[in-house]
């Protein structure tokens, strides 16, 4: 009985300690380092963790091959995977084909699957056109095994197509793809590219995001284990008719990376890189319409006089349904020169962070914007915090501050990364990786990736 008192006051103590640091978590102002962790890329545009408890990882170069990064930040000289024989013939400059994403199978360990997805050349049976009418590629996704003896080496004969999807423009692909905590693939589409949802390959009048009976401007969910070659959940929304049952979410101009919170409720986050105005992230959820082209961020948008929001517009679609917000927007340098609260010119997407080294970014969604110029690479590194108890539904977006050498960094007139800021990655821990290139097209071999670090 005497301990009692003790072990209260251990409690009270542990309780106290625990409530301080995620007050502190919730308000600090958060910084992070750049450590370089390895060089050589072209384009690196997807990290994933190879799942075999080697702790080394996946990087997946938009140039069309994937290579294995060891603990000690060295690069296989054997490739995981090469594909650049089965891409379309690539642009020496700006490009948004190419290898765009990668994901292993939930029980990669025992089945040896992994998915990738990437710009093919255009099949036969697509459509083909001739001078400006003509079609541009077909996107794969496709599923691959690596070999029994080597969880480290792809079976390149191992192919199996599952979803082909024709595009008209070479622009717009999306192409992230991830599994989600049910064990379906979700895989996110661009609206067929071009401007204003409009032009050969779109929907006349309402554009390829608001048309359910094409995939693009949307976000797919497919279940690999069944069907030939895969099947439908039986939960999708549109799984008994009324639009392509492959569906699950649509509205969205070009979803660039998308990724799945492995804490708080598992919920999936979208960056959607908006036309000239606006930038913005959805949180996805099952059968939401996010809006485009009817809307851009939070605000109206017209096809024909796209630098100037409408001041109204539906507020619901052709079904009557309710378009869904963002849960934060911020203005794009393009539409708003020399505005201080336009931050980039293409959101590149992050990760919510749940790793240990960063306890301040806790819980905040980490992400980038590729750069603040399309010629000069002034890439930027941004952080989304809940809006907590405040009521508000949305989150509050500003600029992470970091430090690193001066070859990487630059600090005025703007802190800004001397590079273009491709993609982000995320390791088995939690811990979050910048992928960028010094480029704007797929040249050279200027691609690093680093790793978010405490200042």
């Amino acid at each position: 009985m005497r301990r009692q008192p003790f072990a209260f006051a251990v409690v009270c103590a542990a309780l106290s300690n625990w409530m301080a640091a995620n007050v502190v978590a919730a308000d600090a102002k958060p910084s992070v380092a750049l450590k370089k962790v390895a060089e050589g890329f072209v384009s690196p545009i997807n990290l994933i963790p190879l799942d075999d408890n080697s702790g080394r990882l996946l990087v997946v170069d938009q140039v069309g091959v994937v290579y294995v990064l060891g603990k000690d930040g060295a690069v296989s000289e054997k490739p995981f995977l090469d594909i650049t024989n089965r891409l379309a013939t690539l642009n020496r400059g700006f490009d948004e084909r190419g290898l765009l994403g990668l994901a292993l199978h939930p029980q990669f360990k025992q089945n040896r699957k992994f998915y990738v997805c990437y710009s093919a050349p255009l099949r036969a049976s697509a459509p083909q056109g001739e001078g400006d009418a003509k079609w541009d590629h077909t996107m794969n996704i496709s599923e691959f095994k690596v070999t029994e003896n080597d969880r480290a080496q792809a079976d390149g004969g191992s192919e199996r197509i599952l979803l082909q999807l024709d595009k008209a423009w070479f622009n717009h692909n999306g192409g992230a793809i991830a599994f989600g905590p049910d064990g379906f693939l979700y895989i996110s589409v661009g609206d067929g590219g071009n401007a204003n949802d409009e032009g050969k390959g779109h929907t006349p009048g309402i554009g390829n995001g608001q048309d359910l009976t094409n995939l693009f401007g949307k976000i797919l969910r497919i279940d690999v284990d069944k069907g030939n070659p895969y099947a439908i959940p039986t939960d999708n929304p549109f799984a008994n008719g009324g639009g392509r049952p492959e569906i699950f979410a649509y509205g969205l101009r070009n979803s660039w990376r998308i990724s799945f919170d492995r804490g708080g409720k598992h919920e999936l986050f979208a960056a959607d890189i908006g036309q000239t105005l606006y930038e913005e992230v959805n949180i996805i959820v099952k059968g939401g319409n996010y809006g485009w082209r009817v809307r851009e961020g939070f605000h109206c948008f017209d096809p024909k006089n796209p630098k100037k929001s409408p001041d109204d517009c539906p507020k619901t679609d052709a079904q009557g349904k309710p378009f869904i917000d963002p849960i934060f927007e911020y203005k794009n340098v393009n539409g708003f020169r020399n505005d201080p609260e336009a931050l980039g010119i293409s959101i590149t997407g992050g990760y919510v962070y749940r790793g240990k080294a960063l306890p301040e970014l806790q819980g905040r969604y980490v992400f980038a914007d590729w750069s603040r110029n399309f010629v000069v690479p002034q890439g930027v590194l941004l952080v989304g915090t809940p809006p907590g108890a405040s009521g508000s539904s949305q989150w509050n977006v500003e600029a992470l501050p970091f430090t690193g050498p001066s070859e990487v960094i630059q600090t005025s007139p703007k802190l800004v990364l001397k590079a273009f800021v491709v993609a982000m990655g995320e390791d088995a821990d939690g811990e979050l990786y910048v992928l960028s290139n010094s480029s704007n097209g797929l040249i050279g071999k200027s691609g690093k990736v680093h790793k978010l670090v405490a200042p």
